[in-house]
């Protein structure tokens, strides 16, 4: 039987080994799909504009996936890895409901 402290080292460990394997897989990941659940579920749009602001009113012009806090890629490219699109990019110009403003 695995106790509670034991579960949570393992789930620690197990975390950090799917983090660092993705590394690579985020660089040479697929875009990730409007269509795919979990973009949907946050409602990404691969061009900023087109996201629904009256679903997301949070949303406001000059959001991009390239100035949030969470996108991966350098500046200027086109797409980068996200965390939470595991293993696929997003479009720079993109949007989630997720965005974050960069510090």
């Amino acid at each position: 039987m695995t106790t509670r402290r034991e579960f949570i080292v393992q789930l620690s460990l197990g975390s950090a080994a799917l983090v660092a394997g993705s590394t690579s897989a985020l660089a040479q990941g697929a875009m990730v799909a409007e269509t795919d659940a979990q973009a949907t579920a946050l409602g990404y749009k691969a061009i900023a504009t087109t996201a629904d602001k009256k679903k997301y009113p949070k949303y406001a012009a000059g959001q991009q996936c390239g100035t949030c806090a969470l996108y991966q890629g350098k500046a200027g490219d086109v797409s980068g890895g996200c965390p939470l699109f595991a293993g696929k990019k997003v479009a720079a110009k993109g949007w989630c409901s997720a965005w974050a403003k960069k510090a």
